[in-house]
């Protein structure tokens, strides 16, 4: 039977192509778990999603993930890590999971035309941050706009910074900010933290940290990158401009996995419950990344969960067919 995912249209003449392993999503986890899998000589299908490789196809230059001393592109990694997994013979489709069944085994997955069968299931949906929903946004992604300072914080030395949210993240990411700018704002719409008690005594006791209480972004001001920020007092409707040269927002994030409610145990926020080891609630799905680690969310972690699970679903392949399962 020919393995080409093109010929797994939903179409009555045709069955659905099966597969040993599917990974739905892409990025750090999706590819590395794709490397493994078919260097494994397990029969791997990656449907890469939405965005194929992820929100790194969305980053500038990335200097912390180990073997490039010094940094390379976001998309260049990701190209890099989707070549390696192809070379070793996973089938990679550019297209995005709609439905899923995991009631039964195999497993059935379709896409917007295509439908497939699996015997095992990686999910590397990843999550997405939730923005600011100004138009401005878009246009200064990777020009001064950040979600994760871990990341990005690095490339701000010496600059005024902004800082959007009042929970554990927003602290965290603020107080880590001042080892590399002049100064920072944490901007909120409230005049209260949500943060942890120890978190704010740290950030009021810092004194490159202010506040702009009551405040929310209106807008976001620039050439090539951000240079100043709008801000809109909720209270009195005032607004004002503050100069600015990086933009970080930490307003939370929405695990990508609306489409496995009703079919795995996710938690109230929405991310994948693992029950031992990479193994989600459902015999033969496993999951890697930030789809369910919401505490990391770093390619390197990502990358990690995703040798994890694939060294999961291997060893479970072999349990469950020495089993005759």
């Amino acid at each position: 039977m020919s393995n080409d995912p093109r010929r797994g249209e939903n179409n009555s003449s045709h069955r659905p192509e099966t597969y040993e392993i599917i990974i739905i999503g892409s990025g750090p986890a999706g590819y590395t778990a794709g490397v493994y899998t078919s260097r494994a000589k397990l029969n791997t299908l990656l449907i890469s999603g939405s965005l194929p490789g992820g929100q790194l196809m969305t980053t500038s230059e990335v200097e912390n993930y180990p073997g490039f001393p010094n940094g390379i592109f976001g998309p260049e990694l990701m190209m890099n890590m989707r070549q390696q997994a192809e070379r070793f013979g996973a089938k990679l489709l550019d297209d995005e999971v709609v439905e899923v069944d995991f009631k039964k085994r195999p497993f059935g997955i379709r896409t917007h035309g295509q439908e497939f069968r699996s015997e095992s299931v990686i999910i590397c949906t990843g999550a997405s941050p939730r923005k600011l929903g100004l138009r401005a946004e878009q246009e200064f992604a990777g020009k001064g706009i950040s979600y994760c300072a871990t990341c990005d914080g690095p490339f701000f030395k010496g600059e005024d910074i902004a800082v959007v949210g009042g929970g554990d993240t927003a602290i965290e990411e603020a107080t880590f900010l001042t080892k590399f700018g002049k100064s920072v704002k944490i901007i909120h719409r409230k005049d209260f933290l949500r943060a942890s008690k120890i978190l704010q005594e740290k950030a009021f006791e810092n004194p490159k940290i202010d506040f702009v209480w009551d405040n929310v972004v209106s807008d976001i001001s620039g050439n090539k990158k951000i240079n100043s920020i709008s801000v809109r007092n909720l209270k009195t409707g005032e607004e004002r401009n503050i100069p600015v040269g990086g933009l970080f927002v930490a307003i939370g994030h929405e695990p990508n996995t609306s489409i496995f409610k009703g079919q795995l145990e996710l938690d109230d926020r929405g991310y994948i419950i693992l029950t031992k080891n990479t193994r989600t609630s459902v015999e033969g799905v496993f999951a890697a990344g930030d789809v369910h680690d919401y505490r990391y969310r770093q390619a390197i972690t990502a990358g990690g969960f995703g040798c994890m699970a694939a060294l999961d679903v291997e060893k479970w392949l072999v349990e469950i067919r020495g089993a005759g399962l």
